[in-house]
């Protein structure tokens, strides 16, 4: 399976924006509140609360409200709750649905340390016990992988099912990413240097532009206003500044992730799996032409191939996951794929008892 950081060219240009978007932000510097322009309000209809999960660590969460079965949703590597701020809606016409902004980043805490997959699980654990939940479904993207297959595979009797978006993956040195020989020969052919270029003082302008320049310049799809607004910082007149969240939160997530044990969790699984496209890697490393394009050919096909292996060792450990493959999608499959997603859900969720 192919994440954020296992993908040969998503991980690549993501990395560089978002290391490049970092104006001289202190290591010191960990907000814990929302810091959103005086004439600006999130539009989503959630309510927020700030939960304690350990000394001194309290976390964002969203609950959007909703009938039914409790489905808490845990974002990627550096994003926030707020990334699903569209998604979410949408979810809680049939389930009451939650999102957890893990710490380190946005209106959570940012404590020194706490960071490893284990712990970061424990957190998720805490949110459902201060909000009395019974056994709910955990949706995750990317990185947040981690925190499902460590409760997965040790607190099985808390939840419901696991839905790993675009997020089951072996993110350890040994892992296939970072060991199948055919995706070492990829970054050779699309080495880091050619990713996007850095963002313009106008893509910088306001957070409409930054949207803007997401879309048609960085990855094909946008994020909520509300979770760049929680990303970044802004300057008095409205501009995107620096990133709110210091480096070595990320850095420290990243050490911390453990090998996935697939083969001791019980519960149903859905997974998604996307396929990126040809096009998604011609604007990546700003590619064109007959060579650009079948450099990228080759990219795509190579990947591919090294997702189909890992989808067939997945479903060897885990025999009772669903898993659905999502043709030239983006990383971010819930905004780009949103109908297929939302559709595959509520008929995981219907096979539920």
């Amino acid at each position: 399976m192919i994440t954020l950081i296992g993908s040969p060219f998503v991980r690549a240009f993501l990395w560089v924006s978002l290391r490049s978007s970092a104006i001289a932000a202190p290591l010191v510097l960990c907000p814990i509140q929302q810091l959103h322009a005086a004439d600006w309000q999130d539009p989503s209809p959630h309510h927020a609360r700030s939960v304690p999960v350990d000394e001194n660590v309290r976390l964002e969460v969203l609950d959007w409200g909703g009938p039914g079965r409790p489905v808490v949703l845990l974002a990627g590597l550096g994003n926030t709750a707020h990334v699903f701020d569209d998604f979410a809606p949408k979810l809680a016409h049939s389930y009451h649905v939650y999102g957890i902004t893990r710490r380190g980043y946005g209106a959570s805490s940012c404590p020194d340390e706490g960071y490893a997959a284990e712990r970061l699980a424990e957190d998720v654990l805490g949110v459902i016990d201060a909000l009395g939940l019974d056994r709910p479904v955990l949706m995750g993207h990317s990185i947040a992988g981690e925190e499902l297959s460590v409760i997965g595979a040790r607190h099985g009797d808390r939840i419901a099912a696991l839905v790993y978006m675009d997020a089951a993956a072996d993110r350890t040195p040994g892992g296939r990413a970072n060991t199948d020989p055919r995706l070492q020969e990829l970054r050779k052919i699309l080495p880091a240097t050619r990713a996007s270029p850095n963002p313009s003082a106008s893509d910088r302008a306001s957070f409409s532009a930054y949207q803007f320049y997401w879309k048609t310049r960085l990855i094909g799809v946008t994020l909520p206003e509300a979770e760049f607004r929680n990303m970044f910082n802004s300057t008095p007149d409205g501009k995107v500044d620096g990133t709110k969240a210091p480096a070595r939160v990320g850095r420290a997530i990243q050490a911390g992730v453990e090998k996935p044990d697939y083969t001791q969790i019980r519960v149903p699984i859905l997974s998604f799996v996307a396929f990126y496209g040809i096009e998604d890697c011609l604007r990546s490393y700003q590619l064109d032409g007959p060579t650009g394009r079948a450099t990228c050919e080759t990219a795509a096909a190579v990947s591919r191939a090294s997702r189909k292996d890992g989808i067939k060792a997945f479903k060897n450990d885990a025999p009772q996951a669903r898993v659905v493959e999502l043709t030239d999608a983006k990383h971010y499959l819930f905004i780009s794929n949103e109908e297929e997603v939302l559709s595959e859900v509520r008929s995981f969720m219907a096979s539920l008892h």
